[in-house]
């Protein structure tokens, strides 16, 4: 394609909602988002090779369907979510580092001995848990 000369219409989004094919699987609404090898979003889980993309913001039950099947809404933002334990903990010393996915609402300071996939970024660490941007 050659460079415009003129004004066009650019399509835009804001950013922080994106529509994925959901995996023959379950995904819950609030839990962390991951879109597996085959690109479709599921529930985030101890597992390598998961990309992270959000919060899922609707319940969306594939068990019984095909991967890709349907559609699932997931946002983007900064979320709270369960904080690991002991040496896995995080806190507020790690604000601006990498956390890592344990399961669909816990995150962790380390990847698990190259076991866990990337989360997010720690964004603050409170008496509630963990605040991680997505």
């Amino acid at each position: 394609m050659t460079a415009t000369t003129e004004g066009r219409n650019t399509k835009r989004r804001d950013g922080k909602q994106f529509s994925y094919p959901a995996a023959a699987s379950l995904c819950l609404a609030g839990t962390i988002a991951v879109l597996n090898a085959a690109g479709n979003a599921e529930m985030g889980t101890t597992a390598t090779a998961k990309v992270s993309v959000g919060v899922f913001d609707e319940t969306v039950d594939n068990t019984g369907g095909a991967a890709g099947g349907v559609q699932v809404a997931v946002r983007r933002g900064c979320f709270q979510f369960a904080n690991s334990a002991s040496t896995d903990a995080l806190a507020n010393t790690d604000i601006g580092a990498t956390c890592y996915i344990v399961d669909n609402q816990t995150v962790a300071k380390t990847d698990g001995s190259a076991s866990r996939s990337k989360a997010g970024v720690v964004r603050s660490v409170d008496a509630g848990g963990v605040w991680v941007e997505f």
